[in-house]
């Protein structure tokens, strides 16, 4: 009997929902992060950082997951027009929203004063051209799409197997880096223009079909480069693309085409970075609490990993579902209460849960709405215009 998409969709939901419940949580830590720090330092750990803590667990998943779907589709056009609806629409509406409120909440200092400001947010390589973004977790979408352009221009290559040694590869550059490599090499806003201009032409070739491996090859090196020469801080940098080309390791050793070992060094690399890293002064990566942040990581996506075949409790799946919504809403709606009612750092700790219960009145149902409306309608139409992959 032949399986329609219709058949096989609640099986394949069961399937992945346990990466739904690793984005819920990664998503839950990033909110708690920020709420947090404003309303409720008490709740902060200081053992570990929770926020980073989010992000390396969303950075496995996107290693696991991504690549798998590019090997799965075999396309890198059908591959790029849906990761460009899935991310620009509400990335594009969040922006719009921290400008029309720019009367009342300034926009970041971190963000330039020129118009390389709009290159860089074009492509959102923020972070490897120096710039700020308008929201500030917005810098994690610059490894994301270092990530996707690199795993793009593998596949074009055909070097898409044995991405452990990859993930290894990056480990050992990103302690080298550190060792030696105190910023960034190259600045300015040439960079945000060059690479606007080769990801536009890139991109334009990868979906129109011409020259779509040659260009996808060029935008992997043009990647690599930017994140060794001129990422804010390039140890980190290429430290957090190591730890997505280890959750793709991870993949492959489930799948019986590699070996764990080369991740679990990676993880041990990256962890140890800061020990000897020139650019390591801020609290969060000292080496106890980085060392601390990335194990639970691990552990997190580890055990998880191992309950994959249980049920997963819905409300995170629900949070996975609803993540880039809910990471890219949650700050500016903090920060608009932030402004409203003043510090709460030092308030009555009724206050603080008070506010804090409030926020999330806010946040749930304007993330619910924005997936509804801006996501989802925007996911349809890329798989439409996509062919349906």
């Amino acid at each position: 009997m032949l399986t329609t998409a219709t058949d096989i969709r609640p099986a394949v939901q069961s399937r992945l929902a346990w990466l739904d419940a690793l984005r819920g949580l990664g998503a839950a830590a990033v909110v708690a992060e920020h709420l947090f720090t404003w309303a409720m330092p008490w709740l902060r750990p200081v053992w570990f950082n929770i926020g980073m803590y989010g992000v390396l667990v969303f950075f496995l998943v996107s290693g696991y997951i991504i690549p798998h779907s590019l090997e799965r589709r075999g396309d890198v056009r059908a591959f790029w027009i849906g990761r460009l609806f899935r991310l620009y629409p509400l990335y594009l509406a969040v922006i719009a929203l921290a400008l029309a409120v720019s009367w009342w909440i300034p926009i970041r200092a971190e963000v330039p004063r020129d118009p390389s400001a709009i290159a860089s947010h074009a492509t959102m390589l923020l972070d490897v051209v120096g710039a700020g973004g308008v929201v500030n977790t917005m810098w994690t979408l610059s490894y994301e799409m270092i990530f996707y352009l690199l795993v793009s221009a593998l596949f074009a290559a055909g070097l898409h197997r044995g991405r452990s040694w990859i993930a290894l590869a990056l480990g050992v550059t990103a302690l080298v880096s550190g060792l030696f490599v105190a910023g960034p090499l190259l600045s300015g806003g040439w960079l945000a223009w060059t690479s606007m201009v080769l990801v536009v032409l890139g991109l334009a070739a990868m979906i129109s079909g011409r020259l779509r491996g040659p260009a996808a090859i060029v935008l992997g090196v043009m990647a690599l480069l930017l994140l060794l020469l001129s990422s804010r801080v390039p140890w980190f940098g290429v430290a957090v693309v190591a730890v997505m080309f280890a959750g793709t390791g991870i993949q492959r050793w489930e799948r019986g085409d590699g070996s764990l070992w080369p991740v679990l060094l990676t993880g041990a690399l990256v962890a140890a970075t800061p020990i000897w890293a020139l650019n390591a002064g801020w609290w969060w990566v000292q080496p106890d609490v980085w060392i601390s942040t990335i194990v639970l990581a691990g552990v997190t996506f580890a055990a998880v990993m191992a309950l994959r075949g249980r049920p997963m409790p819905r409300a995170l799946t629900w949070l996975g579902l609803v993540s880039y919504s809910l990471y890219l809403l949650h700050l500016p709606i903090l920060t608009m209460m932030i402004a409203a009612v003043g510090e709460m750092r030092w308030a009555p700790t009724h206050l603080q849960l008070a506010i804090g219960a409030a926020f999330l009145l806010v946040l749930v149902p304007a993330t619910w709405l924005s997936h509804r409306v801006i996501e989802q309608p925007m996911q349809r139409l890329g798989r439409t215009l996509s062919g349906g992959a």
